[in-house]
Parts: structure tokens; C-alpha cells; sequence
């Protein structure tokens, strides 16, 4: 609890101060008008007793600087000299209460601690609002090249529509994020919002999950269960990686994309749901296709409106954006104030290939803050690989990018002693799609 006094008299302030000192505030004091106002900039007070009358400026202008600096701050003001115009010239520029020498202390005590409590109250009201506009503004697909914008137009144009939507991309591009902007300006976002990530369940678990199943469907099924397409009713259901699951799965997800019909396991009743499907995936569903893997009929069902997200490296123009975002990210998370990047951070960031894409970026920066000692990041708060990779010259045997990738993942994985789930973490990859990428260079071995 602070509290700054401001009076010309110095018994009178001394008194003051021992009298709230006892009662565990913590006190300042100010004999003028400009030294409140300057000291007003330094610490943020509570609540602030303020002598009308004053040598060098009048107390009502000094109000008028108090709430200009900090509008949360109650101010009581004193005065020996009571006048009706200065009382109602107080409370119009918002004073909390006015006060006429002299007065009784304990009620003065009580004024105190009834402003204190509304200066707490306002504050945090105001914090549960900042912290509220973060964490909507975490969520947000952000860019400012001419591809983001693009997706932007695309997300305003399906999302009032309940078309199926099929987002494309590489790993760590943002494609759940896009999926939640069309949420959220689509009819349904009043309705749940659920996420499901294919690669991550065995056939029969995905398929409990999303249809239910009834008693005795199988070992260990001793009620039924409700599945998230009954859940979900009217909502919207997320289903990332699509291109894992297998063509038996694929098979009763067309029949309820064909009819909105389902059955849960071991059930011999077809039941209805309205819900809304909006899928990603990072591999090439057409080529699945010509293999055998990917239903073609399942495929066009989805694809019914496509959006293709693009590598970062394909979109320079959105890293500074997104460095800017991300350290805010990171610091609101660490409880750190770093507010940007060296010019030479700034640089390497921009020169690199990003594999991982931005979930990558985010990861380092991430790091970045927790090393950086200042208040923007410098080159060495960045990870040894990505400042050698992105100034490495280039020659005629790295110039492909799938090289670039090749040895990064290779460095990354020699950084953590080859341990693939700390590895995929670093580069903002599932553990799966990195067991893929070292298949695909003939890293297994290395």
C-alpha cells in the first residue's frame, strides 16, 4: 500500500506519515506541487493526500498531472480554506473525496483505506483485461506479407459458411491457428471448439473417441461413452493430421461427412450430429492418393475449400512481425521486459531457413528471452546452429534447401545428444514428422 502526502507544512506531513507508517503503508512524502508530480512518475501510488493550497502550483492542476500519470491512483484532497468552487472543481476531475482541516485521523484512516480498496480493485480489473487481450491476441494468425494477408481474406470468406475446410502446410506453419480464426468469426464459435490430432491415436482409440462406443464394444468398456461428434453438436471439430490415419478409419469419417451420420462402436443404431470439420495436414494428399494411401473420394469431401499455408522462409517479410509477437508472448509468460531484437539478431533471424517453421522461431525466441540479460536480444542470446547456418556462405553444395534441413536437424540432434524428443521440440516438429525427415536424408545411422 502506497501512499504519497503532499503538503507544504513538514509537521504536519511528519505526523501524517507516522500515523500511516503504524498502519503498514508505505509512505512518501512532497512539499510541492512539481515534486509530486515528478515523484508520481517514479512510484506508482495507491492513494495520495494533496494540500489544495501549495507554493509553487495549485493543488487542482497537480490532480489534473496525477491522473494523466496514473489514472488508477485515488487522490483525497485537503484544504484549511474550504470553498464550494474548489470542492466540486476536485470531485468533476475525479478526486476520490475532499477533506477540510482540521479532521479527525481515524476517519481520515478509514477515507484511506476505502480508496486503497478501490485503487486495487480498479487495478486488477485492468490487469484481467490486459491479460485477457494477450492471450486473444496469442491466438491470432498474424503476418504482414502479401500470403498473409491473403489467408486472412480467405479465413473471412469460409468462416461464416459451414463448409468442410482442408488447411495445408508444412509442420509449424500455423495451420491450428487458422483453423481457430474460422472458428471464431463463424456462426458456431459460441459452440465447443475441440481439436484432435490423428497421428497421435491407434485406429480403434480415434475412432472411440470420435464416435463413442457402447458397453462391452470391447475389453475394458464397462459404460458407454459419448463421442466428441456427439459432443461437439454444432460446434466445430479440428482434425489435424489427417493424412495419418488409415483407409478403414477413412472410410466412417467419409460416411459421416456424407450424411452426418455415426455410429459408435459396437452399436448397431446410426445416430445424427451436426458438426462443423476443419482439417490440416502437412503431407502431400494427392500423392497419398497415386500410392493407395488416401481415399480420393475422402479427399474431395475435404477439400471442399482449400487453404495452403506457406513455409516462413517462402514469407520473410512476416519475421519481425512475429518477433515482435513472440517476445511479447515470451516475456508475458516469463514475467521479463525484452521489447526487441539487436540488429544483428534481427539479421541472423531473417537469413535463416527456418525447417521448423514458425513454431521453430518461437522456440528459439523463447530461449532468446530467457538468456538475454537487457532488454533486447543480442546475437549470442541465439542458438550456435542458426547463427552458423544462417552466415554460412553459400555455396554450389548447400544451396538446395533440402541440404539446409539435411544438416540442421543433424546439428540439432548432435546439440542434444541425440536425444529425437528434445530434438523435435527445438525444431518445432513432432517426433513423428522428425522420425520421417531422418528416413527421408538417411540420418537414422549419423
Amino acid at each position: 500500500m502506497n501512499l504519497l502526502i503532499v503538503d507544504d507544512e513538514v509537521s504536519f506531513r511528519v505526523h501524517l506519515r507516522h500515523v500511516f507508517e503504524r498502519k503498514g503503508y508505505q509512505v512518501a512524502e512532497a512539499a510541492d506541487g512539481f515534486e509530486a508530480i515528478d515523484k508520481a512518475k517514479e512510484t506508482l501510488f495507491d492513494v495520495v493526500l494533496l494540500d489544495i493550497i501549495l507554493p509553487d502550483i495549485d493543488g487542482i492542476e497537480v490532480l489534473k498531472q496525477l491522473h494523466l500519470s496514473s489514472p488508477f491512483t485515488q487522490i483525497i484532497m485537503m484544504t484549511g480554506n474550504a470553498t464550494v468552487e474548489n470542492a466540486i472543481a476536485s470531485m468533476k476531475l475525479g478526486a476520490y473525496d475532499y477533506l477540510v482541516k482540521p479532521f479527525d485521523f481515524e476517519e481520515l484512516s478509514i477515507l484511506v483505506n476505502r480508496a486503497f480498496e478501490l485503487a486495487r480493485l480498479k487495478r486488477e480489473r485492468e490487469a484481467a483485461e490486459h491479460e485477457k487481450f494477450l492471450k486473444s491476441r496469442f491466438e491470432e494468425f498474424i503476418g504482414q506479407s502479401e500470403h498473409t494477408r491473403q489467408i486472412l481474406q480467405l479465413v473471412e470468406k469460409v468462416a461464416p459458411t459451414n463448409s468442410t475446410v482442408l488447411i495445408t502446410g508444412e509442420t509449424g506453419t500455423g495451420k491450428e491457428l487458422v483453423a481457430k480464426a474460422i472458428y471464431r468469426k463463424s456462426a458456431r464459435s459460441d459452440k465447443p471448439f475441440i481439436v484432435i490430432n490423428c497421428s497421435a491415436m491407434q485406429d480403434t482409440l480415434l475412432e472411440s473417441e470420435l464416435f463413442g462406443y457402447i458397453k462391452g464394444a470391447f475389453t475394458g468398456a464397462v459404460k458407454n461413452k459419448s463421442g466428441l461428434i456427439e459432443v461437439v453438436n454444432s460446434g466445430t471439430l479440428f482434425l489435424d493430421e489427417i493424412g495419418d490415419v488409415s483407409p478403414e478409419f477413412q472410410t466412417k469419417l467419409l460416411r459421416f461427412l456424407e450424411s452426418g451420420e455415426y455410429r459408435p462402436l459396437g452399436s448397431t443404431h446410426t445416430y445424427k450430429s451436426d458438426v462443423r470439420i476443419i482439417a490440416a495436414t502437412n503431407r502431400d494428399l494427392k500423392e497419398l492418393m497415386k500410392q493407395g494411401k488416401f481415399r480420393e473420394d475422402l479427399f474431395y469431401r475435404l477439400n471442399v475449400f482449400n487453404i495452403h499455408l506457406l513455409p516462413l522462409r517462402e514469407r520473410p517479410e512476416d519475421i519481425p512481425v512475429l518477433v515482435e509477437h513472440f517476445l511479447s508472448k515470451s516475456c508475458f509468460a516469463l514475467k521479463k521486459c525484452v521489447k526487441k531484437c539487436s540488429p544483428q539478431a534481427m539479421k541472423i533471424l531473417q537469413d535463416y531457413s527456418w525447417p521448423g517453421n514458425v513454431r521453430e522461431l518461437e522456440n528459439v525466441l523463447e530461449r532468446a528471452v530467457i538468456l538475454c540479460d537487457g532488454n533486447q536480444i543480442k546475437e549470442d542470446d541465439l542458438p550456435g546452429d542458426i547463427k552458423s547456418l544462417a552466415t554460412a556462405p553459400l555455396s554450389d553444395s548447400n544451396l538446395k534447401l533440402e541440404e539446409v534441413e539435411r544438416q540442421h536437424i543433424l546439428r540439432v540432434l548432435q546439440e542434444t545428444n541425440g536425444n529425437k524428443t528434445r530434438a523435435a521440440q527445438l525444431l518445432g516438429i513432432s517426433k513423428k514428422s522428425l522420425y520421417f525427415k531422418l528416413r527421408k536424408y538417411h540420418l537414422e545411422k549419423e
